[in-house]
């Protein structure tokens, strides 16, 4: 992939399979349709909140890339987003957040105990649909990748010692919490593929989705609410250590160690304390260092697909590396 910068929207990638999309976005709302009041009300608020459709979109265009013909696609680009916005609502839940997209979350707008009950709703409903699909494989790429997103977060509440948190650790926290539903979402879309077609697009979706959360760790330190829809050091605040962080502390003096250390101690961190640690992250590099990361990373997710053959498709995933890497949202 070329290192000059290309600023490629959302709306560019999506252009091709934009039918599709559509599709998918009325698959959603009729799997998720319910009678029960809350849950209405809740899907109600969750289909004005759902995102841009990224990880849908990257399972359209790898099936085209692919060379596939699966009838069951709309329906698999649905389940994608479902599952998606499943570890959204408990996300938010664990996280005590209050904000998602610049949007009350569930939590904040009904209570925690909804929020964790609609997770396992959209999640059972995901189940449903994929034991409808009458084929195994979708299922059993979906309950891995469910599985592994589970443990990572896990992962995370078992972080006791946060300045102890190591790169190494980082990486297993974003492969299985991200890049596992976006490489889930590649195969998935190969299934009727050659295997090396299958295992080349898995791979392609796990180095896209490590580059695509390390770009996410640093717009949390870089962009306004305005921007982002989620206060700005969010990650901080919470006492999330990401990898500008984990980067930045070896280069940091005694002093300015004591300055991040008191940070994550303090129950609720001050917008001051917070601007501070980022001021000594930026300082120390780590946030140069995270870009060069994700750089390396979508390079590798580039490299991946040159087992595909030359399509418009197979150029489209290419631009959604550098959609992933170069937004600002």
């Amino acid at each position: 992939m070329s290192e000059q910068v290309i600023r490629v929207t959302l709306r560019d990638l999506q252009r091709p399979v934009a039918e599709d999309l559509e599709r998918v976005a009325l698959e959603l709302r009729r799997i998720i349709a319910a009678d029960f009041p809350t849950i209405a009300d809740a899907n109600d608020h969750l289909l004005r909140m759902k995102g841009k459709l990224f990880r849908p979109t990257l399972l359209l265009l790898s099936h085209r890339a692919a060379g596939g013909a699966d009838r069951r696609l709309v329906k698999l680009a649905a389940v994608v987003e479902l599952i998606h916005l499943a570890t959204l609502v408990h996300d938010d839940s664990v996280d005590h957040s209050a904000l998602r997209r610049g949007m009350p979350t569930l939590n904040a707008l009904f209570s925690h105990q909804v929020a964790v009950i609609m997770g396992d709703y959209l999640y059972s409903r995901a189940i449903i649909e994929l034991v409808q699909v009458g084929d195994l494989e979708p299922l059993r790429v979906f309950a891995r990748v469910t599985n592994e997103m589970t443990i990572g977060e896990m992962r995370q509440l078992e972080a006791h010692d946060k300045l102890a948190f190591s790169e190494s650790q980082y990486d297993l926290l974003i492969r299985a919490k991200t890049a596992s539903l976006l490489s889930g979402a590649c195969e998935v879309a190969a299934l009727d593929a050659a295997a090396p077609v299958r295992e080349a697009l898995s791979r392609f979706g796990m180095l896209l989705g490590m580059a695509f959360q390390i770009t996410d760790d640093l717009l949390d330190y870089t962009q306004p609410e305005a921007v982002t829809g989620k206060p700005s050091g969010l990650d901080l605040k919470e006492h999330k250590v990401t990898l500008p962080l984990i980067a930045a502390l070896p280069r940091l003096s005694p002093g300015e160690r004591r300055v991040v250390s008191q940070l994550m101690t303090t129950a609720d961190p001050t917008d001051a304390q917070v601007a501070e640690v980022i001021q000594l992250i930026e300082a120390a590099g780590g946030m140069d260092y995270a870009r060069r990361r994700a750089l390396d990373l979508a390079q590798q997710a580039d490299a991946a697909l040159g087992v595909l053959p030359p399509t418009p498709a197979r150029e489209a995933l290419r631009d959604c590396i550098a959609y992933a890497v170069e937004r600002r949202s």
